[in-house]
């Protein structure tokens, strides 16, 4: 555990040391929307879904739209492992250019996930695994070849209650998540973000909830002297469906 705070530590410091150093910073304003589905199958395993849509506010653009699907196993009340598939449709990353075509990427993912109640907060440590494939692409055209990279993520996570009357409640997240490249296409940006992440949730009953945050998010680009500094609004409506075991 020593090691993954080491870990954490220096993904922070290497975000200041990139921001102090950069050559070019490009600042922009997102909204980030969110559909996110929980289906248990039984008391240990469940089905994950999500249909998220990021655009830009300033111009207003499409960024990227994502569909992520996951299974996810509860090994016991401090362990929760999932694996799935997520695909990303990339449209741009500057909305002041409009690309005639958006360029595909197919993710898998792994993760093992450490819950732990210290008081009345819930801290989640995520350890993620991701397996990365990016269509190739000229300025025209697909160039009908794939790069690949591994991403390794980690996140701190804290949940609690801020209200609660009988199904009701209202409930704050504070969470800070650093990712590092690996791969030969990613030489120059080994580290490549850092998002720092505060929300509101409001739950009607407990499978209905809506979520709304800030995220701060940090991203070293593929050139490794630039970077992206987003300020981004994040919506998310939870659905857990009902099931009764």
């Amino acid at each position: 555990m020593k090691f993954f705070k080491l870990l954490f530590l220096l993904g922070l410091i290497s975000t200041n040391l990139s921001a102090q150093n950069e050559k070019k910073t490009d600042q922009q304003t997102l909204a980030w929307i969110r559909y996110y589905n929980i289906l248990p199958l039984s008391e240990k395993w469940a089905l994950h879904s999500e249909f998220d849509n990021r655009a830009f506010l300033n111009p207003v653009h499409e960024n990227l739209f994502v569909v992520r699907v996951q299974g996810r196993y509860r090994a016991s009340k401090l362990v929760d492992l999932g694996g799935g598939l997520a695909f990303f449709n990339v449209n741009t990353q500057n909305p002041n250019i409009d690309p005639d075509f958006s360029i595909p990427e197919y993710r898998i993912q792994q993760d093992i996930t450490l819950i732990n109640d210290i008081g009345k907060i819930t801290f989640h440590n995520r350890f993620q695994l991701e397996e990365r494939f990016i269509e190739k692409a000229s300025r025209t055209e697909f160039l009908v070849d794939f790069s690949f990279a591994l991403r390794f993520r980690y996140r701190l996570q804290s949940t609690f209650d801020l209200w609660k009357k009988e199904n009701r409640s209202l409930k704050g997240t504070i969470s800070d998540e650093v990712m590092f490249n690996f791969g030969k296409d990613n030489k120059l940006n080994t580290f490549d973000q850092n998002r720092f992440y505060v929300a509101l949730r409001y739950h009607f009953n407990p499978n209905i909830g809506l979520e709304l945050g800030y995220l701060k998010n940090f991203q070293r680009r593929a050139s490794g002297v630039d970077f992206y500094d987003r300020d981004i609004i994040r919506f998310t409506v939870y659905h857990r469906i009902d099931r009764r075991f």
